[in-house]
């Protein structure tokens, strides 16, 4: 398995998902462990020197102008993970705690932090062995970073808390004790150092930002589909239309509608027909789609920049022997980007769904009712249909844009928070629920092909189709709809429409990704 090496400056989003899903091990690279020891030597040289530097002597947020004593500097940075440590909710999924640990890592190894080497080595020592940290969901404002995730992350690293090891929930000296670990005591700076930070939201935000850009590509491959089974034109999707409108993110979903339906009896059939326009959710899927890619191009710009970003507070700056206090906690960039990447993603299930609901409609799509081989008798896809208006509608209410809140903290020495932490939990619940509304898009269309036979589709979306079908029969009577559906989820989420689509195509025809 690939290593990833960290060196502060270079993490990617594909990293992030490898160290998250792969368990790929990281390891510190020989820059950035000078660059954290030259500013660790700051910090020890101001400790002797007892100058006053925040979260090091002094107290925490509102409590700011508390001077700590030298002999209670020690128990400043225990006392800080320990308090901090008030999340509630479920546990988060141990892919999105590695996530985030990866991403912490890759902070402090930049060298700005004032951390010991041994601390970031510990915690890269917790990542490689797989103990990881009981994470609450709920509990970060996001700013002053994510500090209540982050505090039971690194409450492990002391021993206290409790990790996940080998599939057992444990006390976090035991899991370290049982992963050959020991716990570390922390110095000055270091607690501070840990638990300031946008790590949570950026580790949920980029996994969330690879699930959402592999959506938008089966978006294209699954509208063809839909495009094909409801005698759909190809012209909405013509270069010159895209060319004149200028956006990228347009160009490309459009050159793909086209590409994957290239060669298509089905719509060699009707090319004459007397309907002169589609409904919009198929004459304007390059539109939609493409404002999607547009979206997720802003979210990987800033996700991918933030990901590789020192966000704790004060930072050290060891060429002048500066400890500058600022706010580069502050979550609000990538809160709104993951806003609108919830948004970009329930707008593709948005559409989506009135596909399916054409589908259904013997009006609109000149199928069978509920594209049933035996309406009445059987039902067909219309509860299917159901379970994605309920999931758009669901998304509706999820895609509230959360940066736009703010609930002051900390007697009001934070005034002004982001709310990221919510903003990444929503997208990610988003982006699982436009899963599931793509895969009932994907049954319903290929029922739609099914029924157009012996006429056959395009290349692209015919290879889509045999791939649903190896493993998914069509519904010639009614069955339990659920495992289908959770099968084709799978299916999207594992790039398998994609690949195969992929391997019909030309190199000059091949499946984008964004902008």
């Amino acid at each position: 398995m690939k290593k990833i090496i960290i060196d502060g400056g270079n993490l990617t989003p594909e990293d992030v998902r490898a160290i998250a899903y792969e368990k790929a091990p990281v390891a510190l690279s020989e820059k950035a462990g000078a660059n954290i020891q030259k500013a660790r030597a700051v910090i020890e040289k101001a400790v002797r020197e007892h100058r006053t530097i925040y979260g090091v002597n002094t107290g925490f947020g509102k409590l700011s102008d508390v001077h700590i004593s030298d002999d209670k500097i020690l128990d400043l940075q225990i006392n800080l993970l320990r308090s901090h440590s008030a999340g509630v909710g479920n546990p988060i999924p141990e892919e999105w705690v590695r996530a985030i640990m990866g991403i912490k890592i890759n902070s402090l190894a930049r060298g700005f932090s004032g951390v010991r080497l041994k601390l970031v080595q510990l915690l890269a020592d917790m990542l490689n062995r797989g103990v990881h940290p009981v994470v609450p969901e709920k509990g970060s404002v996001g700013a002053s970073g994510d500090l209540v995730p982050l505090a039971h992350l690194s409450i492990v690293l002391i021993g206290q808390g409790e990790a996940v090891f080998n599939g057992k929930r444990l006390p976090g000296a035991k899991a370290l004790s049982e992963a050959g670990l020991e716990p570390i005591r922390l110095q000055a700076k270091e607690g501070i150092s840990l638990i300031n930070g946008t790590q949570f939201m950026a580790g949920l935000g980029a996994l969330a930002l690879l699930r959402a850009e592999n959506l938008a590509q089966n978006a294209d491959i699954i509208g063809a589909m839909s495009a094909e089974a409801m005698l759909g034109s190809d012209v909405p999707f013509d270069p010159r239309i895209q060319e004149v409108r200028g956006l990228q993110g347009q160009k490309i979903s459009a050159a793909n509608l086209a590409a994957f339906m290239k060669g298509s009896e089905i719509r060699e059939s009707h090319r004459g027909c007397s309907r002169v326009q589609d409904a919009y959710s198929l004459r304007c899927m390059p539109q939609v789609h493409g404002a999607a890619r547009e979206a997720l191009a802003y979210g990987r710009h800033i996700i991918s920049t933030e990901i590789n970003a020192v966000t704790d507070n004060p930072l050290v700056f060891p060429e002048s022997g500066d400890v500058l206090s600022g706010g580069n906690f502050h979550g609000e960039a990538i809160a709104m980007a993951l806003d609108m990447l919830a948004i970009a993603a329930a707008e593709l299930a948005n559409i989506s769904e009135r596909r399916i609901a054409s589908l259904m409609d013997s009006n609109m799509s000149e199928l069978p009712p509920f594209i049933a081989y035996v309406p009445g008798l059987h039902s067909g896809f219309m509860i299917a249909q159901v379970t994605a208006a309920a999931l758009v509608s669901e998304n509706k209410v999820l895609a509230y844009p959360s940066s736009v809140d703010s609930v002051p903290t900390s007697a009001n020495q934070e005034d002004h928070v982001s709310m990221g932490s919510i903003a990444a939990r929503n997208a990610l619940s988003i982006v699982e629920n436009t899963e599931n509304v793509l895969a009932i898009e994907a049954l319903c269309a290929a029922q739609g092909i099914d029924l157009r036979r012996p006429l056959q589709p395009g290349r692209g979306t015919m290879a889509a189709f045999h791939t649903l079908r190896k493993n998914i029969p069509r519904l010639q009577e009614d069955r339990p709809l659920a495992p289908e559906i959770g099968r084709a989820a799978e299916m999207i989420r594992a790039g398998e429409f994609t690949k195969a689509v992929q391997s019909f195509m030309n190199n000059s025809q091949s499946i984008k990704i964004g902008v």
